[in-house]
């Protein structure tokens, strides 16, 4: 089952570019792909439209675990490694001929994924995590678990948290990513975030257009519905290591 988030948001001030937690100070950082440096801190992938708002889509179906793959090759052989796994990703946002599943989560309503386990690859979402793997926390995160995510970051208390928006890329890309980051942050620093605003810098993203028509086969208009419930789903997801494998779990107090 789903677990409540793990942590009340009651930090403490922000003060010299840190937040004073109960635990010291944490400070705040932001950066995208092309700026991102590996850190041993804690790490934020956001990935709004649409890999983080999937894999929250597909814990609610489900599913126990989701492998995620840096290239389409590696999901491939993944789903060979672990016969009954489905893949779902994109490339550029288009479905993957041998994907079992696209990056959407409207796709997933009313699937039953119970015990399932899926394989994740996109184009940016996936990356991030990659890129940021050595990380001693890694979430994946967007609007459906922004609170539940921030309690998460608060829990644990590292020295350094990053919030890396994976869709900004040159040419106006990836608002909706910089919105939900400036959400994590408000939330984290003690403020009530501009829930109303990020939600509409979501939908007039460069990328949030694409999701006009209802009937896309590719970038269905619920899809964007379905990204912009804030906090729909209760729970952080954490990105763990394990034999070589990064893993996406549903984030619980047994497993803090």
């Amino acid at each position: 089952g789903l677990f409540p988030p793990a942590n009340p948001l009651d930090n403490g001030p922000f003060i010299e570019g840190c937040l004073a937690t109960t635990w010291g100070p944490m400070e705040i950082r932001r950066a995208d792909l092309l700026s991102f440096t590996p850190s041993d801190g804690t790490v934020v992938v956001i990935d709004v439209l649409r890999a983080a708002t999937t894999a929250c889509y597909a814990f609610s179906a489900g599913v126990n675990e989701i492998l995620l793959a840096s290239s389409i090759d590696d999901a491939l052989a993944l789903r060979e490694r672990f016969p009954g796994s489905l893949i779902m990703g994109e490339v550029d946002g288009y479905p993957v001929k041998g994907f079992d599943l696209g990056n959407s989560p409207s796709q997933l309503q009313g699937i039953d994924l119970h015990g399932r386990r899926l394989i994740q690859r996109t184009s940016a979402g996936t990356q991030g995590v990659f890129a940021a793997a050595s990380a001693a926390f890694l979430y994946l995160a967007c609007l459906c678990n922004l609170r539940a995510t921030a309690s998460r970051i608060l829990y644990h208390a590292n020295s350094a948290v990053t919030l890396l928006a994976t869709g900004v890329f040159e040419g106006g890309w990836g608002d909706e990513d910089v919105a939900c980051g400036d959400c994590l942050q408000a939330l984290i620093e003690g403020m009530e975030p501009d829930i109303p605003g990020a939600i509409g810098r979501v939908r007039a993203s460069r990328s949030g257009r694409h999701y006009s028509e209802p009937n896309h086969e590719v970038f269905p208009a619920a899809d964007l519905e379905l990204a912009t419930r804030v906090d729909s789903f209760p729970n952080a997801i954490e990105v763990h290591r394990d034999s070589g494998l990064l893993i996406a779990k549903v984030a619980n107090r047994s497993a803090a």
